[in-house]
């Protein structure tokens, strides 16, 4: 008998016709049916007169399923098991206590972040790179496109493409005359006509990700383009939304961004979006997380659709700040997506050092918000981990590792900001009923040489020093009443007091 886990992917192929254009002219889908819950997906052409109907089951028992189509072949029926979930199967990230996130087998889920745009579309050698990278346990989510990249250190063509045909030559492209407006002319796209081989190297991704417990925050459209990908029309959006939820969305790990920086995105007007986020609800029946990232102008994050606030900063130097105030104003999880990069080229958003990077991800930890990583280092080959993936070279990667752990050993689902002096970040349990017994004194790029702390004289409190730069957690006794603790004089320290 077929088994399958909980949460795990349940695969239905079909032969079928391959004349003609199966993309837009054949249909199939299938219903999925337990004691506990009844399923209806579509299916989608997966090239070679293969058709595949995916779905993620999220009860254990016996399953039956029955498919449907345009050709006699779609019509069958079977029946499946499912197991169990093991390993690092918690299922898929749901929205816990407003503000922060919990796996469906109620594991906190803690977002440590990163991005690699262009990773999915990498030869071989980078793809590799990237992964080892990956296993030192950094980060629990990555940001990248389906679509390929066009920037500054984004000239080169990707591996395959997503739809058949030929793209503009861009031999001559340099970063002297890079240019964001684009003539797509010399394009010769079919856009009815999917490169199934596109989709597989998103589909490896998402299943490498998966099984080093990373969530894959997949970025379905984007301005950075010379191919003509982000100027299709209605008709063909929806062709290409259909495709993209009826082969990702049965992965457990799945995140759906609809846009990096939509606001760049000129020939998408907000009711685009929004029908776009439309069918994203109708058409994905596991309700996986839903966010648009924006450059300049926020998206209005109160809208349904939107299950947690994907950011990039506003403003040079207040950003993270801010957390507090969002979480008041959207009543959902803010994730800081993009606060600046470590690294060292040219531009702004990508010269911060790793000192910085990592007090911003404290900064917003601290205020019960959830920060992302990137990098970029000028290299002689020009592999930036931001776009491309490969190796990493900077310093916060290590420290943000040493956040997350600092992050699960929180009482409950999540930390608040709570009262404290104004040269301090204060963070606290953020229960619906207040929790007293576990603080966590933030200073940043303060210095104190101590602290003084004042509880009731009938309580007892641990002291821990932690140095979130040199990644080292210092037992300072037990103490009650007033007290004083000896801080080093340096930046980035941190205080955690637990009631014992």
């Amino acid at each position: 008998m077929n088994t399958v886990e909980k949460w795990g992917l349940f695969e239905v192929s079909l032969k079928g016709p391959s004349a003609g254009n199966p993309f837009t002219e054949q249909s199939v889908s299938a219903t999925f049916r337990s004691k506990n819950e009844i399923v209806t997906v579509d299916g989608f052409y997966d090239g070679d007169g293969v058709y595949k109907v995916r779905f993620m089951p999220s009860f254990t028992g016996d399953y039956v399923y029955e498919t449907v189509g345009s050709f006699p072949e779609a019509e069958s029926a079977g029946d499946f098991t499912v197991t169990e979930p093991t390993g690092n199967n918690h299922g898929p990230v749901r929205i816990a206590n407003t503000y922060h996130f919990a796996y469906e087998d109620t594991t906190p889920y803690y977002s440590v972040g990163t991005t690699c745009y262009a990773w999915a579309h990498q030869p071989e050698e980078v793809h590799k790179q990237t992964l080892e990278e990956l296993d030192k346990g950094y980060f629990n989510k990555m940001r990248f496109c389906v679509f390929p990249k066009h920037y500054i250190h984004n000239f080169r063509d990707p591996e395959t493409f997503p739809y058949e045909g030929t793209p503009v030559d861009n031999s001559n492209l340099t970063e002297e005359n890079f240019s964001y407006f684009v003539d797509f002319s010399g394009n010769n796209w079919d856009f009815t006509r999917f490169n199934p081989e596109h989709f597989r190297r998103m589909e490896r991704c998402i299943v490498e990700l998966q099984e080093r417990g990373i969530e894959a925050d997949i970025i379905v459209m984007h301005p950075y383009d010379r191919w003509g990908f982000s100027v299709m029309n209605r008709e063909q959006d929806d062709l290409y939304w259909n495709y993209v939820i009826a082969r990702f969305s049965a992965y457990r790990n799945v995140w759906w961004s609809l846009a990096n920086e939509y606001d760049l995105m000129r020939a998408k007007k907000l009711e685009d979006w929004e029908h776009y986020a439309d069918l994203l609800c109708k058409k994905d029946p596991y309700n996986h997380m839903r966010s648009i990232h924006n450059c300049i102008p926020f998206y209005d994050h109160t809208r349904p659709w939107i299950t947690h606030c994907s950011l990039q900063r506003q403003d040079l130097y207040r950003h993270v700040e801010y957390t507090t105030d969002y979480r008041t104003r959207y009543q959902k999880p803010i994730v800081w997506d993009e606060i600046a990069y470590e690294g060292n080229i040219d531009m702004g958003w990508g010269n911060i050092s790793g000192q910085e990077l990592t007090r911003r991800f404290w900064e917003a930890s601290m205020r019960g918000g959830y920060a992302g990583h990137g990098e970029t280092f000028m290299n002689p080959e020009d592999i930036l981990w931001w776009s491309h993936g490969g190796k990493l070279h900077g310093e916060s990667p290590a420290r943000i590792r040493f956040l997350h752990e600092i992050l699960t050993q929180t009482p409950g689902l999540g930390l608040k900001q709570g009262p404290g002096a104004f040269d301090e970040t204060v963070a606290v349990p953020d229960e619906m009923i207040p929790v007293t017994g576990y603080e966590i004194h933030y200073y940043g790029f303060g210095r104190p040489s101590f602290r003084d702390f004042v509880k009731p004289a009938d309580e007892n409190w641990r002291v821990e020093v932690i140095d979130t730069w040199n990644m080292t957690i210092t037992d300072a006794g037990v103490h009650s009443g007033k007290f004083r603790i000896a801080l080093p004089g340096r930046e980035y320290m941190a205080v955690r007091l637990t009631r014992v």
